[in-house]
C-alpha cells in the first residue's frame, strides 16, 4: 500500500481532526493545513476514488478501514520520531516539524529499530 506524502498528510489530518472534533469537513482540513478549499476538494475526490475516505450528503468526511490504517501508521511514525528528536534535545516545535518530513521517507526497517530504541526508555 504505497501512497504519496500529500495523501498521507491528508489522511493523518483527517484522523487527528476526527479525534478532536468528531465531524470533519473539507473546510476544517483546509484551515488545519493552510490550504485552499479547492485544493482540498481535489485531494478529497482523489482519496474517495481510491477508497480511503467516504463523504456523506452533508459533506462529512470519514476514513475507511484502509484510510484509518494508513493514517494511524503515519501518526505513529510522527509521534515516535517526535519523541526521539525531543529526547535528543531538539525543541518540541522543531521536532514536530522535522518528524512531519521524516515520517514519509523513513524505511520500515529503520523505523522499527527507531521505535524499539525510543520505547526502551
Amino acid at each position: 500500500m504505497i501512497i504519496g506524502e500529500s495523501a498521507e498528510n491528508y489522511l493523518e489530518t483527517i484522523l487527528m481532526l476526527s479525534q478532536k472534533k468528531g465531524a470533519v469537513r473539507s473546510v476544517d482540513i483546509a484551515t488545519e493545513l493552510g490550504y485552499s478549499k479547492p485544493s482540498v476538494c481535489v485531494a478529497m475526490r482523489n482519496l474517495r476514488e481510491h477508497g480511503y475516505i467516504t463523504t456523506d450528503s452533508d459533506g462529512l468526511i470519514t476514513l475507511t478501514e484502509s484510510g484509518i490504517e494508513i493514517a494511524k501508521n503515519v501518526f505513529d511514525r510522527h509521534e515516535t520520531i517526535t519523541r526521539w528528536l525531543v529526547g535528543m534535545g531538539v525543541s518540541a516545535d522543531q521536532a514536530a516539524i522535522d518528524a512531519c518530513r521524516i515520517e514519509h521517507v523513513i524505511s520500515h526497517e529503520s523505523f522499527e529499530c527507531l521505535r524499539k530504541a525510543v520505547n526502551k526508555d
